[in-house]
């Protein structure tokens, strides 16, 4: 018997391996082919931009790109007869006092402190200077020379009586009062400096024994029977608050009892980045129970208006800004900057500037919207 070479051994392998590829092949020709692949559908082309001639570029945004996008209709409606707005308690600025130095010397006595009540006329601090010497002798030497000189002349009479007015003048402008100026009888390097109005010293810079300068800042002293608190008013608001309109202005600290008072001042500026103004509002404090820098809410009540609102999820916030998608025609979206407000009802905003009653809004998908806007920008470039 005859053994086959290593070479006729190969070459039926590769006869048999080729044999079984074709049993192979044949008997897959009747399967079905796989359902998956006959269901799958094509991927929805992405959004483009549309450019216009005139007006806000737009998005085209068919329902099959984003299934769940639903359109809102912005509302106007009428607000409540209340207007609201918070602020601080300050000191009325016409009821503050600031005593300062007039002449150069040094602090010899100090009489009240920070927060201390004083009552009008009250002494307050003493001052040694030789200005006040200096003009307290030039007063007493006018006075003797116009005492001598008197009976000479009329002519002489008035030389004398003006020259005792122009040192009354220097004293007064020294700080001294007319009834201190009648009590000199010598000249002395201290006074005694007075409390111009009763109230509350709200600052105190004085120290004994320190040096001091004309114009240098000594004592506030304000008063707290009325104060002030300022509020800001949205701009289309601003129709229903008058000067003196009566308002009503509630404390942490006592929140069961309102405080009395009227709009005082109403600014004649609005700022351009919160659309407000702000209003002075006067209350009465006759018992002083409200106090500087005090928070409080301030309740108006005023004839009501009108406002636009739309809901929350409509609002996309970027950087430093609000924007809307406004339905603009058949499948098309505007991109729109507005300014809103903060409104009475949970979940709604009330805007400001931007759109108008009857626009129709994106409230479904907002955020998908947004990244379909700047995607298609990105695609753009």
């Amino acid at each position: 018997m005859r053994i086959p070479s290593i070479a006729t051994a190969h070459c039926r392998a590769l006869a048999l391996a080729l044999l079984a590829l074709i049993v192979g092949a044949a008997g897959g020709c009747g399967r079905e082919p796989k359902e998956s692949a006959a269901t799958e559908q094509p991927a929805a082309p992405l959004p483009h931009l549309v450019q216009q001639s005139t007006g806000p570029e737009l998005m085209q945004l068919t329902a099959n790109q984003l299934p769940g996008l639903t359109i809102t209709e912005v509302i106007q409606t009428a607000p409540s007869n209340v207007l609201e707005t918070s602020g601080q308690v300050t000191f009325d600025d016409r009821r503050v006092s600031s005593i300062i130095s007039r002449v150069s010397g040094r602090i010899e006595e100090v009489r009240v402190s920070q927060w201390d009540t004083v009552r009008r006329g009250q002494s307050i601090l003493t001052l040694y200077s030789p200005d006040f010497m200096t003009a307290e002798a030039e007063y007493l030497q006018a006075k003797l020379m116009s005492s001598r000189i008197g009976a000479a002349s009329d002519e002489d009479d008035a030389f004398g009586k003006a020259m005792v007015e122009a040192a009354i003048r220097k004293l007064a402008l020294l700080g001294i009062e007319p009834d201190q100026i009648a009590t000199i009888k010598s000249a002395a390097p201290t006074f005694t400096m007075r409390a111009p109005i009763s109230g509350t010293v709200v600052e105190n810079k004085a120290v004994r024994g320190a040096a001091v300068n004309p114009g240098d800042a000594l004592y506030s002293l304000g008063t707290l029977d009325k104060v002030w608190i300022t509020g800001d008013i949205y701009e289309d608001d601003l129709a229903r608050v008058k000067l003196g309109q009566p308002l009503e202005a509630v404390t942490m600290a006592y929140p069961d009892r309102a405080f009395k008072g009227v709009v005082a001042r109403i600014s004649p500026a609005i700022d351009p980045n919160t659309h407000t103004a702000q209003i002075r509002c006067e209350i009465s404090n006759p018992d002083g129970a409200l106090k500087p820098q005090m928070l409080a809410r301030v309740k108006i009540v005023t004839q009501a208006g009108t406002a636009l609102i739309i809901p929350e999820d409509a609002l996309i916030f970027e950087t430093d800004s609000y924007y809307v998608y406004v339905e603009a025609g058949e499948n098309r979206i505007e991109r729109r900057k507005i300014a809103i407000g903060s409104w009475n009802k949970e979940g709604f905003a009330r805007v400001l500037s931007g759109l108008k009653a009857g626009d129709h809004v994106v409230t479904g998908e907002t955020i998908q919207v947004n990244a379909l806007w700047h995607e298609a920008h990105a695609d753009r470039f």
